[in-house]
Parts: structure tokens; sequence; C-alpha cells
């Protein structure tokens, strides 16, 4: 008597399971990096899709946001050991003045510090969280995203992938 809804219910699972992981599987349109006018830390406007042309890592993240302070160290170490790799940090919301001022009390020199002042990035990336951090390869094109805090070794793992 339990047989025929039990078996409809396995059969209605395995349906959406399997089509859960045909969606996986399906190739997503291709995101590129954008073309999105920030300012540097000085004021000078940039604009992303300059970043075109070389491997480029973009790290969404905010003075305030706690896994973003701990991964830093490690996105710095990055930088520095993989020069022909862009690493571009996009702050969301925080002023020159405070950015400049926290990454000099932690004595954190980097590179391509951005300003996003109006929060563009998150929706140009149409990511929600922060940190998170996007791989695209040279061409531009998004290769992975990680939402939450990098470690040494899955950065590293990531790099590899846009190498």
């Amino acid at each position: 008597m339990l047989r025929k809804p039990l078996l409809a219910a396995v059969i209605v699972a395995t349906a959406i399971w399997g089509g859960g992981i045909l969606a996986l599987s399906l190739p997503s349109e291709e995101q590129k990096l954008p073309t999105l006018e920030l300012a540097s830390l000085e004021g000078a406007p940039v604009d992303l899709a300059q970043f075109e042309g070389r491997p480029t890592v973009v790290n969404l993240w905010a003075t305030w946001c706690p896994p973003c302070v701990r991964e830093m160290p490690v996105l710095r170490e990055a930088q520095a050991a993989h020069p022909a790799m862009n690493f571009v940090f996009i702050n969301q919301g925080e002023s020159a003045q405070r950015v400049g001022g926290w990454l000099a009390a932690r004595n954190l020199l980097l590179r391509n510090v951005l300003l996003d002042t109006k929060g563009q990035a998150l929706t140009a990336f149409n990511q929600r969280g922060l940190p998170t951090t996007l791989f695209f390869d040279a061409k531009g094109r998004l290769v992975s995203t990680r939402t939450g805090e990098l470690s040494a070794a899955s950065l590293a793992e990531k790099l590899e992938s846009i190498d």
C-alpha cells in the first residue's frame, strides 16, 4: 500500500536531482571583465576593463568585514609572488581616507586599490556577499569565483586555473 507513494516520491526526487545536475553542467553565459569606472585611492578614474590582457584577480572587500581583513595578507603575498597577474582590490563603499589609513596602519602595500563608493561592482559581477574574489583569464573571461575567506591553499589552487 505504501509502495506506490514511496515509488512516486523516489521518481520525483530523482527527476529533481537529475534536473539540477543537468542545469549545473550546461554552459552558462560567459562573463567578462566589465567596463566599470572606479576611482583609485588618489581619485584618478580607472576602468576595470583596462586589466584585460593578463590574468586578473578581483577582490571585493571592506575594512569592516572580518573575513576580508583576515584574507588581505594572503592576497598581498600572492600579489608580490605573481607579478605577471593583475590583482585588483575593490573596496565597497568606503572613503579614500578610510581605506588608505586602514591599509597604512596594517602596512599593506597593495597595487590597484580601487574605490566603489556606489556599490556598482557587486551588481556588475552579480554578487551579494563579501569577501568575493573573481578570477579572470588573460582574455578577460571569468574562470572562477570564491565567496568567503580565501586561505593561501585555496588561493593558490584558483591562481593555477588562470595562469
